[in-house]
């Protein structure tokens, strides 16, 4: 028998009692500061993960909007400034704790903001830094979205006033990212196909479009994906036939096997490169260190993938850029130096060789499977997906 239990037998049992009372009360305060802490708690964490919501929303929104608006020829200043007011509309959009939260917006782009623009060199890796001061172009957006004292007011406590805490400061952060600069492509991790059209273009001419120096006589419609005559201030060239410097070579490259026949050019127009057409490249089409990719080119057709071509007009599709090509015909080869977003807006393939035309116009477009450039010379108009990186 211990002491306690005997100065409880030696006790009256009034005074018993009297103990009994006491214990009982501490417990239940103790109990009920232990139901306090779990509830507040557990409203914490629920505002936290909206919080969290919130800011993956405006990111991934913010990070599209500002990669599209460049890709259509905004001005950087400008792309970004439409950018922030996307993140705040998607901030607002995800409640959390019953209101919208506001962000601030910014504008300066100073690294402790709510809103901020930067770089990443690897979007595949979530410890890659962030750097807002990179000055050759942004391809990432942070957003942080906060409850505390100066902004949306912190996290109401409930239970745990009787102990005089009333609320906490709580925030979310997320950074999203898009590769802006293509050196080649793999096979995604999906197995699906990647739109590569199976001609490519002389490096001229393509710059000659980006210089202003090309016809501006067609129009895109994205609202209704018509295309009409008329001028649209984006301009034209013509991808295929076209005189290379290849004696019977108009254009046609080789993705996949060297002997690519009018089907395989055909289904290639029509779905796109496929892992089985990757296989004969290792898996891989990519730019060597000093920026090139040879290409076999194939014998001029032209009739014979009309209907293919004409059946994705208005469609973005990727287009290799040749700087010379070598041999006539099956024995062409390619040096392959860029990767362009095109769409294709007139077909005519019939007739007189000096009327054939298959008319494009640059088109920014998404691929999966990118690999990131070192440089920012080797692709316009092609983008990977924005990805949250963290």
């Amino acid at each position: 028998m211990n002491r306690t239990t005997k100065i409880m037998r030696n006790t009256s049992p009034k005074r018993r009692r009297g103990a009994i009372t006491v214990l009982s009360a501490f417990l239940t305060i103790v109990l009920l500061g232990m139901v306090a802490f779990t509830v507040d708690v557990g409203y914490v964490l629920s505002a936290k993960q909206e919080l969290q919501r919130s800011a993956d929303a405006a990111a991934l929104a913010a990070c599209w909007e500002y990669s599209r608006e460049l890709a259509y020829g905004a001005e950087a200043t400008d792309a970004e400034a439409y950018a922030r007011g996307i993140a705040e509309s998607y901030a607002a959009s995800n409640y959390v704790g019953g209101s919208a939260p506001q962000v601030d917006t910014n504008t300066s782009n100073a690294a402790g903001g709510d809103i901020v623009f930067g770089q990443i060199s690897n979007v595949m890796d979530p410890n890659s830094v962030f750097n807002p001061a990179y000055s050759s172009g942004f391809n990432a957006v942070q957003v942080r979205v906060r409850r505390d004292s100066t902004l949306n007011g912190e996290v109401p406590y409930f239970f745990a006033k009787i102990f005089g805490h009333t609320s906490q400061a709580v925030d979310a952060q997320a950074t999203a990212a898009y590769v802006r600069s293509i050196n080649g492509f793999k096979i995604p991790y999906d197995g699906s196909n990647i739109d590569i059209l199976p001609f490519a273009l002389d490096q001229d001419t393509w710059q000659d479009l980006l210089n202003g120096c090309t016809n501006d006589d067609y129009t895109w419609d994205p609202a209704t994906q018509q295309i009409t005559n008329g001028t649209d201030g984006i301009l034209e060239v013509n991808l295929y036939p076209q005189g290379t410097g290849s004696p019977g070579n108009r254009g046609t490259v080789d993705i996949g096997s060297s002997n690519n026949s009018t089907a395989d050019i055909a289904r290639q127009i029509l779905d796109g490169v496929s892992p089985e057409d990757m296989e004969y490249h290792d898996g891989v089409l990519e730019f060597d260190s000093n920026g090139e990719l040879p290409l076999n080119g194939d014998t001029g057709i032209s009739a014979g993938v009309k209907d293919e071509l004409t059946a994705i007009k208005g469609q973005p599709r990727l287009i290799p850029i040749f700087s010379t090509v070598y041999g006539p015909g099956n024995n062409a080869e390619y040096t392959i130096v860029k990767w362009a977003g095109v769409r294709i807006m007139y077909v005519k393939l019939t007739g007189a060789m000096s009327q054939k035309r298959v008319i494009i116009q640059p088109a920014p477009m998404v691929v999966p499977g990118v690999i990131p450039s070192p440089t920012e010379t080797t692709s316009d108009y092609v983008y990977s997906p924005v990805v949250l990186v963290k």
